[in-house]
């Protein structure tokens, strides 16, 4: 293909080489293991001195695919695809620290990302540092002489709350640490954190990438130095994603810009009406003026993402009354469908977090978060006031 192909053309037509049969739809690779035509030729291949696959747990031509899609997304050099987008997270973390090494991580992660720093991590001697997502000045004084990575997601689950990927990246940079971005809520359409410095990039493919909420995935996409100990570490500890899974998420990707501008346009107008609700005290979204890092969500993200959030007066029970009037939308914990999704953060993915944890990353009682989906906004709206008109 010619290099100038702008990511979405490169992600429609980014397939593998056609097989005799002339095929237009890439194939699917459904085996574990592949043959050699002579001893000499395996023992080759074994040793690094002959390209080919030997092992779908190393990789597979459905996998590969699926990866070299994503790095032109992201404007990557390398990858590794994992069995699920968590998967892809500790192997960011474990692939690159070693016991006496320290971490500073942006405060507002996923629950179980947390969990990752607090109870698995220590257990190797691996230490870490909490900073404010939205306080970038204060960065520097958490960098120790043995720091190691510099890890945020941004925009935050669920508060979406942003990290200045700019000085994120300066920070890195200037103290030699290695910059580990999740980037699974915006998606290489609306930012690409390598443009600012990133040498790691993680994704949960099972969200807005499948984008249908049919299988699980992860990705870790980052330079050729980095992605060198991280696919290492993938190949030998066994995360690796199942061929058939790569088959779907490669072929979702080809909708994917198309997808996540309908997403975002409904998602912005849902946050707009969701403000003039009685019911409702504050409205969390990148692309509202409300935002209380609107400026930066404009100068870094080219849209505000398929995600609102919203807190009700009422805490816990307004809460549950509101998911239990759904009759459109669906009560869940996945994120990243055509069908819009709602869930407690409180009570389901942040649960394992203590109350105090949860108010210092800006999650109530009353918070819920809403994945917008495909539908047509007023349903999503008719079926909201179900249990927002008590």
């Amino acid at each position: 293909m010619p290099k100038s192909l702008q990511p979405q053309t490169r992600a429609i037509r980014g397939q593998m080489d056609q097989t005799d049969y002339r095929e237009h739809s890439t194939p699917l690779f459904l085996t574990s293991s592949f043959t050699f035509d002579s001893a000499e030729a395996m023992a080759e291949t074994f040793a690094g001195q002959r390209e080919g696959i030997i092992y779908s747990r190393y990789n597979n031509p459905s996998v590969d695919e699926l990866i070299r899609k994503a790095c032109a997304l992201e404007g990557t050099e390398a990858g590794f695809a994992t069995a699920s987008g968590m998967a892809a997270v500790f192997a960011s973390l474990a692939a690159l620290v070693e016991a006496g090494d320290h971490i500073v991580a942006t405060r507002a992660l996923f629950g179980s990302t947390h969990q990752l720093l607090t109870n698995v991590l220590p257990k190797w001697g691996v230490t870490f540092t909490y900073v404010e997502p939205d306080q970038p000045e204060s960065w520097a004084a958490a960098v120790r002489p043995n720091t190691k990575l510099f890890v945020t997601e941004t925009p935050s689950n669920p508060g979406l709350k942003l990290v200045d990927l700019a000085a994120a990246g300066k920070l890195c940079k200037e103290h030699g640490l290695l910059f580990i971005v999740d980037n699974c809520f915006a998606t290489p359409v609306l930012q690409r954190p390598a443009d600012f410095g990133a040498d790691l990039i993680t994704h949960s493919a099972t969200k807005w990438m499948d984008g249908q909420g049919r299988v699980l995935g992860g990705l870790l996409l980052g330079t050729q130095v980095v992605m060198d100990k991280v696919t290492t570490f993938c190949r030998h500890t066994g995360p690796a994603m199942s061929p058939f899974n790569a088959w779907v998420i490669s072929k979702s990707l080809e909708t994917l810009h198309l997808r996540m501008k309908a997403h975002c346009a409904a998602a912005l107008e849902m946050a707009e009406w969701l403000r003039k609700q009685a019911a409702i005290t504050q409205v969390h979204y990148p692309f509202l003026e409300s935002h209380a890092q609107y400026e930066l969500a404009r100068r870094q993200m080219t849209a505000g993402g398929g995600l609102v959030t919203f807190e009700l007066a009422g805490g816990i029970a307004a809460a549950q009354r509101l998911l239990n009037a759904l009759e459109v939308c669906t009560r869940s914990s996945n994120l990243g469908d055509t069908r819009t999704i709602l869930t407690h953060p409180a009570t389901t993915t942040h649960s394992k977090l203590s109350s105090e944890e949860r108010a210092s990353v800006g999650i109530s009682d009353g918070l819920i978060r809403m994945s917008v989906g495909l539908e047509a906004v007023v349903d999503i709206q008719e079926d909201l006031l179900r249990g927002l008109s008590y």
